[in-house]
């Protein structure tokens, strides 16, 4: 019977112990704010009887983190978590609990308030512009989501919360910080030449991304211009432009890349005159592969030479490049050669009108040639005067038979250049 007594007191003295173990206090008031130095660490505070403690993060419609940290009894009732511990752009509680390492949790958690960690907000486009050497870079960044725990005890009053850190890269070198971190929202580059990558790591307390990149890219132009051009007849100059850009990632130095993208400005450029200066004579744009096809009005023999100049769109900044100079020669046009009313018909005896025009309007000795059949050769029938242009000679129709005539038309001078001539399609008269 004592035995059965002695077995039933343990028994219910193990049970008060075990009820006492489980059921310590529960710390009260836990609150988080900001750690004193900086944004690095949330500081949590609480209130219990010097016990020891457990911290952990509880994820609210979020994963809860394998974040834990003991507090021997005796120690402050305080403790910095570094923001690292916390994933970002999510909801969380930070609880604690009277318990150790080694005996558990031994009272109910108590938690703080819900609050949230968001990221930056990504800059959505940057724009890019030369300025003196270098470019001005100006960037947006879209309206912040929506706060599903406004007011929280660590949100950041203001508006300026992040800060943008500028960073470049070039072709074997890993992207780098060129400047401090700021909350302006445009960067001058005082000096830096294509190719280059540019990119902005934004940050706030919580997290970093990236976002508003700028490529400078360099571009090479290849281009082929005709040799000959009849006098005021456009010309076709084509070619293919080849940009070079720059791609990079945090982990990596970067590379370059090869691309020939529509929509690239071409510039043809031509020297009216012997040692004048460069100027438009023509502009396009390239189409998918990096081609061009430029319609160029032509007047004197001139050089030409294609350039991409510098010019800029979202996200993207190109540098210039130029072509050799290619030079075309101009010919004297024929606007019009036969016979007067188009009469390629006519009786012996009758008056017959040969005539010639040409562009450009120029004053010069024409020579009017007649095929011998005897000889198969050309013969000079008689050296005409040419004015503004145009020439005509009337003469009678011989005997009957049929006869082939053309014009000689001498080169000429044009803006300190030489102009080719050129010789009429032969002219057939039939006498009866």
């Amino acid at each position: 019977m004592r035995r059965v007594l002695a077995v039933a007191l343990a028994v219910v003295v193990g049970a008060t112990l075990l009820t006492a173990c489980a059921s310590d206090p529960a710390p009260s008031d836990v609150a988080v704010a900001w750690a004193p130095k900086g944004r690095a660490a949330v500081l949590v505070t609480w209130k219990d009887t010097n016990l020891p403690n457990r911290i952990t993060i509880e994820g609210v419609l979020s994963e809860s983190p394998s974040y834990v940290k003991y507090i021997p009894a005796g120690d402050p009732n305080h403790w910095e978590i570094p923001t690292s511990a916390f994933p970002p752009d999510g909801n969380y509680k930070v609880a604690v609990a009277t318990g150790t390492s080694q005996g558990g949790v031994t009272s109910k958690l108590t938690k703080s308030a819900v609050f949230d960690t968001d990221g930056p907000v990504r800059p959505s486009a940057a724009a890019v512009a030369p300025q003196g050497r270098g470019v001005l870079i100006r960037w947006s960044v879209p309206v912040a989501p929506q706060d599903f725990t406004p007011n929280d005890p660590l949100d950041i009053k203001g508006k300026k919360t992040q800060r943008y850190v500028p960073m470049v890269g070039r072709p074997g070198q890993m992207l780098k910080a060129i400047g401090p971190a700021t909350t302006s929202n445009r960067q001058v580059i005082k000096s830096i030449k294509p190719p280059y990558a540019f990119q902005l790591r934004t940050t706030n307390e919580w997290s970093t991304q990236i976002g508003g990149q700028v490529l400078g890219l360099t571009s090479s132009i290849s281009g082929v211009v005709p040799p000959l051009a009849q006098y005021s007849v456009p010309i076709r100059v084509r070619g293919r432009v080849i940009l070079h850009q720059v791609g990079c990632d945090l982990e990596n130095p970067c590379t370059s890349q090869r691309a020939t993208p529509a929509g690239v400005p071409v510039v043809v450029l031509t020297q009216v005159t012997p040692g004048a200066r460069w100027t438009p004579a023509g502009r396009g744009t390239t189409t998918a592969g990096g081609y061009y096809d430029v319609g160029v009005a032509t007047t004197g023999s001139r050089p030409y030479k294609i350039t991409v100049p510098v010019y800029s769109k979202a996200g993207m900044i190109t540098g210039t490049s130029t072509s050799r100079p290619g030079y075309t020669k101009s010919v004297v046009r024929v606007a019009s050669a036969g016979f007067a009313g188009g009469d390629t018909a006519k009786k012996a005896g009758s008056m017959v009108t040969i005539s010639a025009t040409v562009k450009p309007a120029m004053n010069t000795i024409v020579m009017l040639q007649a095929w011998n059949r005897q000889t198969r050769t050309w013969a000079n029938l008689k050296a005409m005067a040419m004015r503004q242009g145009q020439t005509a000679l009337a003469f009678k129709a011989g005997q009957p038979g049929d006869f082939v005539y053309r014009f000689v038309i001498p080169g000429a001078m044009m803006f300190g250049r030489p102009m080719q001539g050129i010789t009429t399609a032969g002219l057939q008269l039939h006498v009866r």
